[in-house]
């Protein structure tokens, strides 16, 4: 395998290759970084094209999209604080402040460099040991998926700043408007009262667009679209490119072992089918906030919690193509489509794939691995770019957010309905804004309710309705118990922690 793996790498230096990789990965930061654009529908984008070219092409020119489509959600995140994929959702907590505060260029810079190291691990587990990690997502049965997702939407209502009671209404609200339309089970309509429209349901891309552009669409057209006070870094003609490349201080700050942990979280949630980065970003970064040594930074511009979160959503597409190859089976949409990639070139993923064709994908793990490193490169070229998006006139360019928002919410859904459902949930959004109710918990819960809704209604049904089933599974029942742990130390120690500082402090 090790040869294959080597032939795959001097396949990447084919100039064909080259050029599938370098066009795919400059696809996937343009698609990532507008809102309402994704990897996902770049790859579809791009898909009958692939009829034309060889399969180790087309499948490096895929990685390459896929990459820099989960990386670049977060650059607008960071410099005005509309992600450009819910992958960038985490990353713009930490990251918008410390451009508010002047470190843009750093944000953007360690934000980049934890990608590349979350990206790298991700591909070296898929290169490596695949065939390993895909027996382990195989002994997570329905009721410990259904567990993980509880797990999940526990940590975005514990990590969430403000009030935990309005942390976990939103949670619930997000939870909510997911069961609007077609009953996955019995293929019903519920709660469309009678709209042809409000059957198909709200789709997660309106929502995204909805919760983060139109929502500060709202906002900053109340602020008279002033550009906000930023730092002198803030300043793109001020900006240098090493300014992008992090201190080795910052690094220790962040530490091995986050970078580390949150990469392994990353790549374990990419494996588990509906795992997806969001969901990755978020438990690697309540994660890293339990453990860390300065909780009190996150949400006003922790670089840890942003490392983690990069290092997560990144290492996520290594572990998403894991159980695509191995077993057949989709972790996201973005694999969905690869699968169709694989399918039209004559190629079955599954077992046989990487025992009969792995000098055909090995290319696809070298564009991976190489991918990851090119986040980096294209911070410290375009970084100084992705800076004059705050300087921006705040007019043209949220008028310009506004038409792709638009537009990519129809290229997405082919329906004026969903439009008009994105300015509603951008209208529900920033009152929930002035209310100070957090919208991340909501955004989690559209995403995450379907799968919460299926897991547990498939669990049940297996067990004859009988809910033991969540409490007699060890990995269910661990998973549950992490919930609590994970509640007990952000939400129930956290105040006794602050408590005794506050009294130190007077002492």
């Amino acid at each position: 395998m090790l040869a294959e793996l080597g032939n795959g790498f001097v396949a990447l230096l084919h100039p064909g290759a080259l050029l599938a990789l370098t066009s795919g990965f400059l696809m996937g930061l343009v698609f990532g970084t507008i809102p309402g654009l994704t990897a996902s529908l770049a790859i579809a984008l791009i898909l009958p094209f692939t009829f034309s070219m060889e399969i180790s092409h087309a499948l490096v020119m895929v990685m390459g999209i896929y990459m820099a489509g989960i990386y670049s959600g977060s650059i607008t995140g960071i410099t005005i604080n509309i992600p450009g994929a819910p992958s960038g959702a985490v990353t713009a907590i930490e990251g918008y402040p410390m451009m508010k505060r002047g470190d843009g260029a750093k944000a953007l810079g360690l934000g980049a460099f934890a990608s590349t190291i979350g990206g790298a691990i991700g591909a070296l587990l898929l290169m490596f040991i695949a065939p390993y990690m895909a027996k382990v997502a195989l002994l997570f049965q329905t009721a410990d998926k259904f567990s993980l997702v509880v797990l999940a939407l526990v940590t975005v209502a514990a990590v969430s700043t403000g009030s935990v009671v309005r942390s976990v209404i939103a949670t619930v609200l997000g939870l909510m408007i997911a069961t609007i339309g077609i009953d996955p089970m019995l293929a019903q309509g519920r709660f469309h009262f009678d709209s042809a429209y409000l059957i198909e349901g709200v789709n997660l891309l309106p929502a995204v667009i909805g919760l983060f552009a139109v929502c500060e669409l709202f906002i900053q057209a109340e602020n008279g679209w002033k550009t906000p006070e930023l730092g002198n870094e803030a300043d793109s003609m001020k900006v240098r490119r090493r300014d992008f490349i992090p201190l080795w201080a910052e690094i220790k700050e962040v530490g091995l072992a986050t970078y580390l942990k949150s990469s392994l979280i990353g790549t374990f949630i990419g494996m588990l089918p509906g795992g997806g980065a969001s969901m990755a970003s978020f438990i690697a970064y309540a994660e890293a906030k339990r453990t860390s040594r300065h909780p009190e930074k996150y949400g006003n511009g922790s670089i840890e919690g942003l490392s983690a979160s990069e290092s997560a959503n990144n290492a996520m597409c290594g572990g998403a193509i894991i159980p695509l190859l191995t077993l057949g089976i989709p972790g996201d949409a973005v694999t969905a489509i690869i699968f169709g990639v694989l399918l039209i070139h004559g190629l079955v993923p599954g077992p046989e794939l990487l025992v009969s064709n792995f000098e055909i994908v090995a290319p696809l793990f070298a564009a991976l691995l190489v991918s990851s490193f090119l986040v980096m490169l294209s911070a410290l070229v375009l970084g100084p770019y992705y800076m004059k998006i705050a300087r921006t006139n705040r007019a043209v360019l949220y008028g310009f957010i506004a038409m792709v928002s638009v537009v990519g919410t129809y290229a997405s859904t082919f329906s004026m309905f969903q439009c008009w459902v994105a300015l509603v949930i951008g209208l529900l959004a920033y009152a929930m804004r002035k209310l100070d109710y957090p919208i991340i918990p909501l955004l989690m819960g559209i995403i995450l309710g379907p799968y919460l809704e299926e897991y547990l209604r498939r669990s049940l049904i297996v067990s004859d309705m009988n809910p033991s089933i969540f409490f007699t599974r060890p990995i269910s029942l661990s998973l549950l118990v992490l919930s609590l742990v994970f509640i007990y130390f952000l939400k129930i120690r956290k105040p006794r922690t602050s408590a005794s500082a506050a009294q130190t402090d007077q002492s």
